[in-house]
């Protein structure tokens, strides 16, 4: 299965929005973390990256993935993240001349449920220099969305969140490529790979630890702790939320009835199927699939 596929479909469930920054305060600008994913990259300008670990200077064509929405800042000289103002969304920012950096902001906002387990177990802040030789679609896609920022026309509801979702794909691309895997989760053990191989392509199966472990050719408890410690979650838990991630896209994507709905992503009857979407995403399926997601310029973190 395609892991990166696999989670622009699930990204799309939420809202997504693009902004271009040209005059950020002289102090930089903080991120609050929140329920999604996105990413920046430098159109002019130096700048450093703030985190929770050392700064990381950006230069022009630097971009920033944060993978589950992790708290961060950007700034013109390096200092501490909580000495950066926070940016507001939807705030008109100060204009001042000469900026000292410009970047896009590119975020998926997650209004129910949290990032895909594939964005989780990735670094929260992710700083890529890509190699553009090598590489002209990403600079070309980068280039196609900064012109649909700047310019709002008729059809960027379909253009924007299209390129956004390319540009996405081609980040994680960058990232496998420099951090030499193949696909996640990285995971040694051939038996765990196989059980994460059925999960993916057949969750409509009844399973359990116990058969999981059977398609891993390992003892109930040693699968257990190995799936555990490979994936960050425990099987079932993470059998659960594949199968309502799925479940969500199934929402957004089809018209299909909540009763045709459930026993795809394996609920023997429509009750059970609700039940465990409402405690995974806070709303029943029928609320979430009436509130489509959006496309906005302003509300981007």
């Amino acid at each position: 299965m395609d892991l990166i596929s696999e989670v622009i479909r699930t990204v799309r469930v939420g809202s997504a929005g693009a902004r271009l920054i040209r005059n950020p305060a002289s102090a930089g600008l903080r991120f609050a973390a929140f329920d999604g994913s996105g990413f920046h990259i430098i159109t002019r300008g130096t700048c450093w990256l703030i985190g929770h670990d050392e700064p990381v200077a950006l230069r022009p064509g630097d971009i920033v993935l944060t993978s589950s929405g992790a708290e961060h800042g950007l700034s013109p000289v390096p200092r501490a993240l909580a000495d950066i103002p926070l940016f507001e969304p939807g705030a008109d920012l100060p204009v001042s001349e000469p900026a000292s950096f410009e970047f896009l902001c590119g975020a998926y906002r997650l209004d129910h449920g949290t990032a895909p387990q594939y964005l989780r177990a990735l670094p929260d802040l992710i700083a890529l220099s890509p190699d553009y030789d090598r590489h002209p679609e990403l600079r070309s896609l980068i280039d196609l969305l900064v012109a649909d920022v700047a310019a709002d026309r008729p059809g960027s509801g379909a253009t924007r969140r299209a390129l956004l979702d390319l540009v996405l794909v081609q980040v994680l691309r960058q990232w496998h490529e420099w951090d030499g895997s193949a696909g996640w989760p990285a995971v040694a053990d051939p038996g765990i790979a196989a059980a994460l191989r059925e999960i993916h392509e057949n969750p409509h199966r009844p399973w359990t630890v116990g058969r999981l472990s059977e398609v891993a050719g390992l003892p109930r408890t040693a699968f257990s702790r190995l799936f555990t410690t490979a994936v960050g979650r425990p099987p079932m838990s993470y059998l659960t939320g594949w199968r309502l991630a799925r479940a969500a896209r199934l929402l957004r994507e089809t018209d299909a009835s909540l009763a045709s709905i459930a026993p795809k992503v394996g609920y023997s009857t429509e009750f059970a199927f609700s039940a465990a979407f409402r405690r995974e995403y806070g709303v029943s399926p029928g609320r979430f699939r009436t509130a489509p997601p959006t496309l906005t310029g302003a509300d981007v973190r």
